[in-house]
């Protein structure tokens, strides 16, 4: 992989996987026979959006040209891009500004001691690029090897893919490894010239075959809470729940909550955990 990425190249592949998406049926075009490529050709595209043949082949070749906003948004309408998509289409056409570089301070004491006060519920803070901030004893327990003895930064992606117990932990392994790398993608979309993201992109490719290959696949999604099946170790799956909250003043930073079934806090650590995030996050939305 490149150092840093290309972002036409970049634009041209995402254009390319959401158009293969798209079949002429979904945009009331007749079947003409046998396909050589799945979903919409070129021309069929650009036809629907708008815009010379030419022009469109030229996005998906990554050549140096400027296409309107008007005209991705087209784009964004006939490829039934939703929300979270279009933007991305926007931010890889240079129609949204990246975010800055996160500045890698470390978090104040009263911050990275929140998931102490969540304990016995696993919780723990990570970074815009799933670098384990903060975390408590229960997050360690059900996430065994999440934090290792050597010189990097514990990292959720990393040991998702790469920690052969993840796919003891992750009952569901793959769909939850893929949504986890279309949020990673979203992320690293937003900050180009990160190098942290590079790195660990650059690892995963690697390391992990399946991570090779749904990334040419071109998912993104946003951070978002949900549930998951989980397995402690030697133990039955439960369904736990989980909510992410990100930090006010980094918010590219995230606590993330794990709550077995329909357990809650007890009241005092519900109280004492209240007390630090008060003024500090605010929920995902």
């Amino acid at each position: 992989m490149p150092k840093q990425p290309d972002r036409r190249q970049e634009l041209a592949a995402f254009l390319r996987s959401r158009r293969e998406r798209v079949t002429p049926d979904e945009v009331g075009l007749p079947q003409t026979g046998r396909r050589r490529t799945p979903g919409l050709r070129r021309e069929e595209l650009a036809l629907l959006a708008g815009i010379s043949a030419t022009w469109y082949t030229y996005l998906e070749q990554g050549r140096e040209i400027r296409a309107s906003e008007q005209v991705f948004e087209s784009l964004a309408s006939v490829l039934r891009l939703n929300r979270h998509e279009r933007g991305h289409l926007l931010q890889l056409a240079g129609h949204a500004p990246p975010a800055e570089a996160e500045a890698s301070e470390p978090l104040t004491p009263e911050v990275a001691a929140v998931p102490l006060l969540l304990q016995p519920h696993p919780a723990y803070i990570i970074d815009g690029n799933y670098d384990v901030l903060s975390h408590n004893r229960a997050a360690d327990q059900l996430f065994p090897n999440l934090i290792t003895e050597d010189d990097r930064p514990a990292n959720f992606v990393r040991w998702v893919f790469l920690e052969p117990v993840a796919r003891d932990v992750l009952v569901d392994w793959e769909p939850e490894a893929r949504g986890l790398l279309a949020r990673l993608r979203t992320l690293a979309g937003r900050h180009p010239t990160d190098p942290r993201y590079t790195r660990l992109i650059e690892e995963l490719h690697e390391g992990s075959p399946q991570a090779r290959a749904w990334w040419a696949q071109y998912e993104v999604q946003p951070r978002h809470s949900g549930r998951k099946r989980l397995r402690h170790p030697g133990r039955e799956p439960v369904d736990y729940t989980y909510t992410a909250f990100h930090l006010a003043e980094q918010p590219e930073q995230t606590l993330v909550i794990y709550l077995a079934g329909g357990t809650e806090p007890a009241e005092g650590t519900r109280a004492s955990a209240a007390a630090a995030l008060m003024g500090t996050v605010h929920p995902s939305a």
